[in-house]
């Protein structure tokens, strides 16, 4: 690493310049694909790409790993939320299944709620899912996660605010 890059104010160009090839051979050491390595170095540089600390970023190998470790931890999610939809789906009888654009769809939206209710607590998680997708009613919550209904309650609100903000964030 040379001192310019440390003193003068990064930018995306020059980060990219010096660091990819770094990056996707310490992907490739870490993940043993070059393929999903390319995936995730890019992947990493698109997220960096709207990153505002840029300018004052002293260690820049540092702020990659930790961006490039983020990126592998949603595709590690994405992956097993896919193979757990395509195991249930396995289940259902062919006359049920749905179309390949309705299961991708199906898929997206998957994702989108997962990423959505990802940063909740699990018992925050569990009574809004419960709630919501079970029709639970709140007693029955509580007693399912063995805790009080004024729990539940704050579980559930606290969920909603932050699906909303989430929504907001992202223009949903």
């Amino acid at each position: 690493m040379s001192d310019r890059t440390t003193t003068a104010a990064v930018t995306l160009e020059s980060l990219y310049g010096a660091h990819h090839g770094w990056l996707k051979r310490w992907l490739t050491h870490k993940l043993q694909s070059a393929f999903d390595a390319d995936d995730i170095a890019q992947d990493t540089f698109l997220r960096v790409m709207g990153n505002d600390a840029l300018s004052g970023l002293r260690d820049p190998r540092s702020f990659l790993c930790t961006v490039a470790k983020r990126v592998m931890v949603d595709l590690f999610r994405r992956n097993a939320l896919e193979k757990a939809y395509l195991e249930m789906l396995a289940l259902m009888p062919e006359a049920l299944a749905p179309s390949p654009e309705e299961r991708e769809s199906q898929l997206e939206t998957l994702q989108l709620i997962d990423t959505m209710l990802d940063g909740l607590s699990g018992k925050t998680r569990e009574a809004f899912l419960l709630s919501q997708l079970e029709g639970l009613t709140y007693s029955e919550i509580a007693l399912r996660l063995a805790v009080s209904v004024s729990s539940v309650k704050k579980y559930v609100a606290k969920a909603v605010e932050h699906c909303l903000l989430f929504r907001l964030e992202h223009g949903l």
